[in-house]
């Protein structure tokens, strides 16, 4: 009966040249709803992950092959794109204590009974973060807490040295790759980074297979390499890593470390901290172990630290698949989701990757009755994401004239689990992601995913734990749109929104489920996905059907549902955080100066446990903010006018004029693109989202002013300042043009 109803209703929007009907539409997503079915997405994620699937190995080949044929049976022109990419693998890997006596450390996670995957782990990696700096040293052990800039002025402050060191940190606090970048930079000789078992151990609940946190000997793999300075392959930096690229040299590469670095479990770490001397660490740098955490940094310890790895190249395998526009082939709706995993990858990122196959088998089912998107829609399973975003960024970088001339939006999704709906993203689309959320049920609770949201910060906001971002807490409580956040990176959207300037939405799940136990390890497996994360692959499906809306409803729209005011209300909320900010650093300054100056240091200090007084730095000066404030306003005022224009006239122009209109609208993002890129780092090219340098994961916004600031380079706030009021004032114009055109 649906299929008979949809080929009428499909018949009927082809012959009225494809304007929108509401109740068209929604026919078109419930046959669209009923052909996701969570048991397919059970087998497939069951096939994906039944193997090791890490870059060069071959199950990661075979499940792009069966990705390639699935496509093509559901009706898409799919095709295989190579990519040749440096990427290391371990040869031999090494951590021993030698002193004050030797235990031998490291080596594969042991099976666990329950667990299937893990009965042979033959065809895994061992335990080993890609792109660390190979080498063989032995030296005293220092403790830095998480690794951050903070953390290094703290064990300064305590008088303890890193340089020649061995520095063991803890995960979280910042992005993995910092870690050892700043050890590196600090003088140190290696780099261990431990999961303490506060942070995704026994500090949150049982661990696996009892339930699903991380064991003792859970290790969290990863890349360090620096991709807050560019991510993709080190080799071909700005360009597609194809056979012909011509490549920088592994010595010459900048986001290479050059320090031997290793992960580990608490199992083993505690083996090392709790034998560390040195004054006891503050209590701030205490986790979860069953002892006094110490800094180390005198001879107790020592460790002899080695990595070995094959720097070879290897070949990235992107399956990217198509259906034609019916009406505007040439404006294209990109979804994207990766493939490859450290190990299994049954959560990360095969629990995504499942849901976006079903959403392109159920396009294939309404390609069969009839319906025809009217922009082209692209679907990629990327390779090589966990390295370095290396198969999305390689295939930006390749086809980046095309994409900018063509792409309307960047869709993506990784990992999920169970419990809320997020999205992120470009706030021009804010409103939409919301019209989402509201018209998609919550599998558990019945409730719409908005509502689920907005109950979860009232109750936040009311003292009831979870998120209480006062942001979402006050939109939760007045019922409107839900604020979605702004993107940094760790996903495949990071190349087509901060180096092609591409409007993006990433969309996701969790808070309920218990991923982050075995998140990189060899125990993110199937029976630990469908035990503890999303048992049935419920909110796989749902994801499914929230972001196929979402390609649907874009492919189709007379204009890309883009709501301006929103941008422009964020955009003055980060301008008032970045003044906020100089005016804190300013009186913070002076305050610093004025204890200092004091002695207020030496005479708070415990005489038994001396501690030095901060660093003055230069008084952090008025920035020139005129022209971004300026810029901002007109921001306000010519989103809203456009807004309310669109609003009352937009649904009565003419063809031609709609037309138009679409090829002004479609590349405004690009518009917030600076070709010289952020300082020091001119991959990032926009200058309103970008990775924090000491985040890593975590977005700046205003990045170019903010960081700035923060790093105390002056020059570059008030530089970044005129430079980012420019893009601004430049998008202001084409609202304006557009407006005009209304």
């Amino acid at each position: 009966m649906m299929k008979r109803m949809l080929a009428g209703v499909c018949a009927m929007a082809l012959a009225a040249n494809a304007v929108a009907q509401p109740i068209g539409q929604k026919a078109i997503e419930s046959a669209f709803d009923s052909q996701i079915n969570p048991a397919e997405l059970t087998d497939w994620l069951r096939t994906l992950s039944s193997q090791p699937n890490h870059v060069g190995s071959p199950h990661d080949k075979a499940n792009a092959e069966m990705v390639l044929g699935l496509f093509r049976q559901w009706g898409w022109n799919a095709r295989i794109e190579t990519f040749q990419v440096l990427y290391p693998t371990p040869i031999s890997t090494t951590v021993e204590m030698i002193a004050p006596e030797h235990v031998a450390l490291g080596g594969q996670e042991p099976a666990v009974a329950e667990d299937p995957s893990t009965a042979d782990l033959s065809a895994a990696l061992p335990p080993y973060v890609a792109y660390q700096g190979d080498g063989d040293v032995t030296a005293p052990l220092v403790y830095a807490n998480y690794g951050m800039p903070d953390d290094y002025k703290a064990l300064a402050r305590a008088g303890i040295d890193v340089r020649g060191k061995i520095v063991i940190t803890r995960y979280g606090g910042g992005w993995r790759g910092l870690k050892p970048k700043l050890a590196q930079e600090h003088g140190a000789a290696g780099c261990i980074i431990y999961s303490d078992p506060a942070d995704d151990g026994y500090g949150r609940g049982d661990v696996y297979p009892k339930g699903g946190w991380r064991n003792a000997n859970g290790v969290q793999r990863g890349s360090v390499q620096d991709m807050t300075t560019y991510p993709g392959d080190p080799l071909t930096p700005g360009i597609g890593a194809t056979a012909s690229a011509k490549r920088l040299t592994r010595a010459t590469a900048t986001t290479i470390l050059k320090i031997p670095t290793l992960p580990m479990s608490y199992g083993d770490a505690g083996k090392l901290l709790s034998r560390l001397g040195g004054p006891v660490a503050p209590g701030g740098w205490r986790g979860g172990l069953p002892f006094t955490y110490h800094f180390g940094g005198d001879d107790t310890v020592k460790v002899h630290l080695a990595v070995k790895s094959d720097w070879s190249m290897k070949t990235l395998y992107n399956v990217i698949a198509m259906v034609p526009g019916a009406r505007t082939p040439d404006q294209w709706v990109v979804r994207g989701n990766h493939r490859d995993g450290w190990v299994f990858g049954a959560a990360d990122p095969l629990s995504g990757h499942v849901a976006m196959l079903g959403e392109a088998k159920a396009i294939g089912g309404l390609l069969k009755q009839g319906w025809r998107p009217a922009r082209t829609i692209v679907y990629a399973s990327w390779d090589g994401e966990e390295p370095g975003l290396l198969g999305s960024t390689e295939w930006a970088e390749d086809h980046a004239a095309e994409l900018k001339a063509k792409a309307v939006v960047y869709l993506n999704s990784d990992n999920i689990g169970r419990g809320f709906f997020h999205a992120e993203g470009s706030h021009d689309f804010q409103h939409f992601a919301n019209g989402i959320a509201s018209d998609v049920s919550d599998p558990e609770t019945g409730a719409s995913l908005l509502d689920r949201q907005r109950a979860s910060y009232r109750v936040a906001g009311a003292g009831g734990g979870g998120r209480s971002d006062p942001a979402m807490v006050a939109a939760a409580e007045k019922g409107g749109d839900v604020p979605i956040a702004a993107l940094g990176s760790g996903s495949d959207y990071s190349s087509y929104l901060q180096h092609l300037g591409l409007p993006a939405i990433d969309f996701g799940f969790g808070g309920e489920d218990e991923s982050g136990g075995v998140y990189h390890s060899a125990y993110d497996t199937f029976y630990h996905y469908t035990t503890f994360d999303d048992p049935g692959l419920k909110y796989s499906a749902t994801l499914a059907k929230a972001v196929g809306r979402a390609v649907l409803r874009i492919a189709d729209a007379d204009t890309p549902p883009m709501r301006f005011g929103d941008f422009a209300d964020t955009v003055a909320t980060y301008l008032e955080e970045v003044e906020k900010l100089a005016d804190t650093r300013r009186a913070a300054d002076r305050r610093l100066g004025r204890m200092v100056g004091a002695g207020d240091y030496r005479l708070a200090a415990d005489p038994l446990k001396p501690v030095a007084a901060p660093a003055i730095d230069a008084a952090t000066p008025h920035i020139e903010l005129a022209a971004l404030e300026d810029a901002v306003d007109r921001l306000k005022v010519s989103a809203m006018a456009f807004d309310s224009t669109y609003a009352a006239k937009g649904a009565a122009l003419a063809p031609a004029a709609r037309a138009k209109l679409n090829a002004m609208l479609r590349d405004i993002d690009q518009l917030l693109i600076d070709d010289r890129g952020l300082p020091g780092r001119p991959w990032y090219k926009n200058l309103i989202y970008a990775p924090g340098r000491f985040t890593g994961y975590g977005a700046k916004t205003l990045p170019g002013v903010r960081e700035a600031i923060e790093e105390r380079r002056f020059d570059d706030a008030n530089l970044y300042a005129g430079r980012t009021a420019k893009v601004i004032q430049a998008y202001a114009d084409r609202l304006d043009a557009a407006r005009a055109l209304l």
